[in-house]
């Protein structure tokens, strides 16, 4: 056959690896996953999914078992938020150009089977990609990632903007399309996009791009056992890095640890309750003008005004607002109890979701609006911001106290 451009033919101990690189809402990515696999008929095909990823395309109703308190609990909420905004901005392209994200991996699995191919899940857990990327970014990074992921839910789809607006050289956004989507899929605009990411955000490209690279190519090479011809099904930004890692040892276990907060978390974590400790002991016996009351003082009020600001920010109920006041000064000092936690737990009960709002999610987060309207979404926002004013608050409490020293 005569093989597409978009798919790159590696060789390596008799086995053909043909890896096909797609868009994730390109229809002629469909269509050329489908006719790649049905004329090679392949003995194995691999797809850019973790199990976690694959339940989700492949169970309509995937959030319907969502447990919000089992996910504020331990400690998800940021990644879920995370996953989410990046589902939304997937569905809304895919709305724009009518391909339901993913559709050529879930293609690929049915041509598979078809041809009676193996398939294989060679794509690292999403969790552990995310957790590994947030871990990589400092405060400030953070700080600007939580912002945009509240930014990438946009606008509401319903709002009345005049269509002319929309059209290139009126002010507006020009819409998407599906050469636009092909466009990037070649070399070139590939290479451009690559090194733009390296340069803006290079601490989001080597856990989101590089290391999957790694991991991607590694699964796809143990999954051949000897076959004669493999087909990988991969997201076209990945195809560049896994020629160029395939052949090499990549130490798959690595790259599938989580990592260890960073030492500067830690301290700052401990750092808190160390300088109220040292306040205290210094007003009680070495000052005669710093009483324990100002140093407790110089604690709770940042914090407690932090989270309960923020709470009521993010529309939270009015006993969450409480709650994030009165929890926060002991979490600061408590490294182990976070405010979220124990904020978002409050707010669940009060919002009750139901099966029908985690069933709804992956719609209403296309939209601003969906997004404050659904309980569930409402609730990892609230408890986010409950963490973050608590945060903001703790570093403002240190600065207090060592003045007071």
């Amino acid at each position: 056959m005569t093989a597409p451009s978009s798919v790159t033919q590696l060789e390596k101990d008799g086995t053909t690896f043909h890896v096909i690189g797609t868009a994730h809402v390109s229809r002629r990515s469909v269509e050329e996953v489908v006719q790649v696999i049905e004329e090679l008929r392949p003995e194995v095909v691999c797809v850019e999914l973790c199990q976690g990823r694959y339940d989700a395309l492949t169970q309509e109703n995937s959030f319907r078992n969502l447990d919000v308190f089992k996910v504020v609990r331990e400690g998800k909420t940021l990644y879920l938020l995370a996953h989410l905004a990046l589902s939304s901005y997937q569905r809304k392209m895919g709305q724009a150009l009518g391909v339901k994200p993913g559709s050529e991996l879930l293609a690929a699995v049915e041509a598979a089977k078809r041809v009676g191919a193996r398939v294989e899940l060679i794509d690292r857990d999403i969790h552990t990609t995310l957790k590994r990327t947030w871990s990589n970014l400092g405060l400030w990074k953070r700080s600007m990632l939580l912002s945009s992921l509240m930014v990438g839910f946009g606008d509401d789809s319903d709002d009345s903007d005049d269509d002319d607006d929309k059209k290139p050289g009126k002010g507006g956004k020009r819409e998407l399309t599906a050469d636009d989507i092909e466009q990037l899929k070649e070399g070139k605009a590939l290479s451009e996009m690559l090194d733009e990411l390296s340069r803006a955000l290079p601490e989001v490209k080597k856990p989101l791009i590089d290391e999957r690279d790694a991991f991607l190519v590694s699964g796809m090479e143990q999954s051949a056992h000897g076959a004669r011809a493999v087909v990988a099904v991969v997201g076209a930004a990945h195809v560049p890095g896994m020629r160029q890692r395939f052949g090499q040892a990549v130490d798959r276990e690595a790259l599938a640890r989580i990592p260890p907060p960073s030492l500067l978390w830690t301290i700052v974590k401990w750092a808190v309750p160390l300088l109220l400790v040292v306040g205290l002991v210094w007003g009680a016996f070495h000052s005669d003008n710093v009483s324990a009351q100002d140093v407790v003082m110089a604690l709770v009020l940042p914090t407690s005004i932090g989270a309960g600001a923020l709470t009521l920010l993010g529309g939270g109920k009015p006993l969450s607002v409480l709650t994030a006041i009165v929890v926060a000064p002991i979490a600061a000092i408590h490294p182990l109890l976070g405010t979220g936690m124990v904020v978002g737990v409050v707010e669940a009960w009060r919002r009750k979701p139901t099966v029908v709002d985690c069933e709804r999610l992956p719609d209403d987060i296309t939209t601003l609006r969906g997004f404050f309207r659904n309980p569930v979404s409402h609730i990892l926002l609230v408890a986010i911001l409950s963490g973050v004013g608590t945060a903001v608050g703790m570093w403002l409490g240190a600065a207090w106290i060592v003045t007071l020293l």
